[in-house]
């Protein structure tokens, strides 16, 4: 993703030491990797969602085709896994709006630990 080298590395932490010091560096190191932590979740989620979306697409587009070559010539035992299928792609359905709605709680409970974290750090600032 980023091309960064050992010698950036290390250039990045004698900045940070020598801006941040050595008592603010390990809390500003710890910070940054929970953000980077939980956008590679939220990315992740939202990756995996798409995904899930796509199958459904995809299995919509497969029924409606068996509906259009005619499903009424069926054998029951057919019909019945079909029927089945079509409860199961609802239920999954309902499921993905849930689920679909979480990324956006996380979110802001994020921003809201984020602003809470802004808020105690102008107040220790100013003090």
């Amino acid at each position: 993703m980023f091309d960064i080298g050992f010698w950036e590395l290390v250039l990045i932490s004698v900045v940070g030491l020598v801006v941040l010091g050595p008592e603010r560096l390990p809390v500003a190191i710890r910070t940054v990797s929970q953000w980077i932590g939980a956008a590679r979740n939220m990315a992740n989620s939202v990756k995996d969602e798409l995904s899930q979306e796509l199958k459904i697409q995809e299995l919509q587009a497969n029924l409606k085709k068996a509906e259009q070559m005619g499903m009424k010539d069926l054998a029951p035992e057919l019909q019945d896994s079909v029927d089945e299928l079509k409860k199961r792609l609802q239920m999954f359905s309902a499921l993905m709006l849930i689920k679909a709605s979480k990324p956006q709680q996380r979110l802001h409970t994020s921003r809201n630990k984020l602003h809470h974290y802004v808020d105690r750090r102008r107040y220790a600032a100013a003090i």
